[in-house]
């Protein structure tokens, strides 16, 4: 297992996220929805969102949809817990996370695409192991109920490459290294420094936490597949991107090695982040 190191670079607007940042915890949760093209599910979705467990901040990025996204955000922008954003062109799921991810307020983020392929009801699964202290990263897997989820022969093949590369390469075990139920504490989503524009956020996100030595613990989600015909987005391409992406991030060591020494120390990792940001105050 590589090393692991720590690092806490906000990516975007600095001042905006740094009044974010010190503003963690005062909400158990935020959800950041990436949007693209989804004007037939997103009212449901976000309906969806507002009436799962936990007080949180919902914010929504539209990542410059050219159907009827952008007029049915409209009419969510103001609602109390819901931030609308737009970005004027498509520039890909992870640029909008990374955007959102500037104004989490919420003590945990979790990604919650809006294409109704997961459900909200299953948040409790993800943040109760993080607010009992019994994990620091916790993704949801498709894979880990019986009978297991339907879906695409030659996707849930990419997925099983990619589960194998990260075993490969990091030396960890998952069953759904793609997963969009990503959920962990927003400082240590922050501190990955993201680079991410597409598809890539979820091996660049594993390769990451990988790095720093953090064991991620997966739980049983549900799951609703839908195909290209009714507008599945990920592509076969996006596949080979992520294992790109997960080589890419092998060596990736952050600059404060004193984080790492604290971590090896047997400080908590949560202790740890409030140190890096009053430093960086």
């Amino acid at each position: 297992m590589p090393t692991p190191h720590k690092t806490l670079a906000p990516d975007g607007a600095a001042a905006l996220a740094h009044s974010a940042a010190q503003n963690t915890d005062s909400l158990p949760l935020t959800v950041i929805v990436p949007v693209y093209n989804e004007m037939w599910t997103i009212d449901v979705l976000l309906h969806r969102v507002l009436a799962a467990p936990y007080q949180k901040q919902v914010i929504v990025v539209d990542d410059g949809s050219t159907d009827g996204t952008a007029q049915s955000l409209r009419r969510w922008a103001g609602r109390p817990g819901v931030e609308v954003l737009r970005q004027p062109v498509n520039r890909g799921k992870g640029a909008a996370i990374r955007l959102g991810l500037e104004l989490a307020r919420g003590r945990f983020t979790v990604i919650q695409d809006a294409d109704l392929e997961y459900d909200p009801r299953d948040y409790a699964r993800l943040i109760e192991p993080l607010q009992r202290g019994e994990a620091q990263a916790v993704f949801g897997s498709r894979y880990l109920r019986r009978p297991e989820v339907p879906g695409a022969l030659l996707f849930r093949t990419g997925v099983r490459a990619l589960n194998w590369a990260v075993r490969a390469i990091y030396g960890q075990r998952l069953t759904d290294e793609a997963t969009c139920y990503k959920a962990m504490p927003t400082q240590l989503l922050r501190s990955l420094d993201l680079q991410c524009e597409r598809f890539e956020f979820c091996p660049e996100v594993t390769a990451k936490l990988c790095r720093l030595g953090i064991r991620i613990v997966e739980v049983p989600i549900s799951y609703y597949a839908r195909d290209n015909a009714t507008g599945k987005k990920i592509r076969t391409a996006d596949g080979v991107e992520a294992l790109r992406t997960l080589w890419q991030w092998r060596r990736w060591s952050p600059p404060q090695r004193a984080i790492a020494a604290r971590l090896a120390a047997g400080q908590s990792l949560v202790a740890v982040l409030d140190v890096v940001a009053e430093q960086a105050a």
